[in-house]
């Protein structure tokens, strides 16, 4: 799921005068809003963390709905995998149709939400304030819900597009993305053009509820992730040797600190920075639009390698999250290791990335040993017509809002689908003020006027996209 950076927050307040109203509200008594809205409910309302059987709940609910809407019963598939499943679903088009496949995805798992935190009950839909609240009611279940309900309406409608639709959840974004990997393997879904992702982009909001922008997910880094760790033969604490793993190992995290990865861009990021440094103005702005113009100018560079939002914007990252060593208060270690993170920049190799930790660290007794899989994301240049379609639906609700691509520094179901050759895209239908960004933490929530304000999105890029 997208997480708005800072910079995000920082363009809320300085783009007063650029700001755009939303136009009129659409109808939440149309059957197209209460069948989302019933979707919505219902699967927000199903715990569908790690571990639950939850998501399979999920893929089994969204079936039947597809089901009753007239979806034969060979293009609604749940499919079991590891420990959760998938569901897809194909909205056939024309049968004489030369175009290939749209896929449309969105995860219909949770990361777990533990109900003693909670101001609320986080598996029940909770209408409070002009929110929607309960886990999930952002990442990702909003889109799920978004996208199913547009189908449905679609279907109802008697629209047929002009090649196929088809929607690929998976179960375990979240975690392992054992699902997303299936998917993304799938012989009929690897002839799809290219996909949509509901899981990322989204516009931005103001307090006074004016949009800024609207941001399409055309990159992300991927990530690989490292033990770091140190071997000794240990002994008593009455006997200190000069070698000690922990001091061994402190010193090799201090060198990761230290560790500047070299300037990377795309022609994207630039674009992206130069806009945002155009909104944001100021000292920051200056720094951003320096660095768009000139990625080799230092002064810049270091200002935005000290600025968390923008530092993964402009190159690799490795930092250290989690640490262990020693076995007892009265013995010298006889192991130390650490868990370094690395978000790598699309086009960079993780033997690179791990040659360079080698080389910062510079010390034979310290091993490094990959603890994940690499996925290498390439760059999906936005095209044109997708991003018509996706001018055309910002347009409806928030005339003259600047569309801007942007490089994910996170992770989504996309990168799976980039590696499989297929370009993909995440345009949300969320807009949000970064205020209200709460994915993965207490309270998430979502706008009762965003949850609505929604409705005509998909259907705008759909029938741009797949013919009126």
């Amino acid at each position: 799921m997208t997480i708005l950076p800072r910079s995000v927050i920082q363009l809320v307040y300085l783009a007063a005068l650029i700001v755009t109203p939303a136009m009129a509200a659409v109808d939440k008594n149309s059957e197209h809003a209460t069948t989302t809205f019933r979707i919505y409910k219902t699967i927000v309302e199903m715990d569908s963390s790690k571990n639950s059987g939850g998501a399979t709940k999920v893929a089994n609910y969204l079936a039947s709905e597809f089901s009753r809407a007239g979806f034969s019963e060979q293009d609604v598939e749940v499919i079991p995998v590891a420990q959760t499943s998938a569901l897809v679903v194909k909205y056939r088009g024309k049968a004489d149709s030369s175009h290939s496949p749209i896929l449309f995805l969105g995860h219909m798992d949770v990361v777990e939400a533990l109900a003693k935190d909670w101001e609320r009950p986080p598996f029940t839909l909770t209408q409070d304030k002009g929110y929607f609240f309960g886990r999930g009611t952002l990442d990702n279940k909003f889109g799920i819900a978004q996208i199913s309900g547009t189908f449905i309406a679609l279907k109802k409608a008697g629209y047929v597009p002009d090649r196929d639709l088809i929607i690929a959840f998976s179960g375990d974004e979240e975690s392992g993305m054992q699902s997303t990997r299936y998917l993304a393997r799938r012989a009929d879904l690897l002839k799809a053009d290219y996909a949509i992702n509901t899981d990322a982009g989204g516009g931005v909001l103001t307090d006074d509820a004016s949009a800024v922008v609207y941001r399409v997910q055309a990159a992300e880094k991927t990530y690989v992730t490292f033990e770091v760790e140190v071997k000794n033969p240990g002994g008593h604490s009455s006997r200190p040797r000069l070698d000690n793993a922990i001091y061994e190992l402190a010193d090799a995290l201090k060198a990761v600190q230290a560790l500047r990865f070299p300037v990377m861009h795309t022609p994207m990021t630039l674009n992206y920075l130069q806009q945002t440094g155009q909104l944001t103005g100021g000292n920051t702005g200056k720094a951003l639009m320096t660095f768009a113009n000139n990625p080799q100018d230092k002064a810049a560079a270091d200002t935005l390698f000290s600025m968390p939002e923008y530092v993964g914007t402009t190159r690799t990252t490795c930092v250290a999250t989690m640490l262990g060593g020693g076995h007892a208060e009265n013995a010298l270690p006889q192991s130390a290791k650490a868990t370094v993170n690395c978000r790598v920049f699309p086009g960079s190799e993780v033997q690179e990335v791990k040659a360079t930790l080698q080389k910062a660290i510079a010390n034979d007794n310290v091993s490094i040993t990959s603890l994940t899989d690499y996925i290498e994301s390439p760059v999906s240049e936005l095209r044109d017509d997708v991003l018509k379609a996706i001018t055309q639906a910002v347009e409806k609700r928030y005339p003259n809002v600047p569309v801007m691509p942007y490089m994910e520094s996170g992770g989504t179901d996309g990168m799976h689908f980039r590696n499989a050759g297929i370009p993909t895209w995440g345009v949300s239908s969320i807009f949000l003020n970064p205020k209200d960004m709460f994915a993965h933490g207490l309270n998430e929530r979502v706008p009762v006027d965003g949850f609505y304000d929604s409705m005509t999105h998909w259907k705008t890029i759909i029938k741009s996209l797949a013919g009126q």
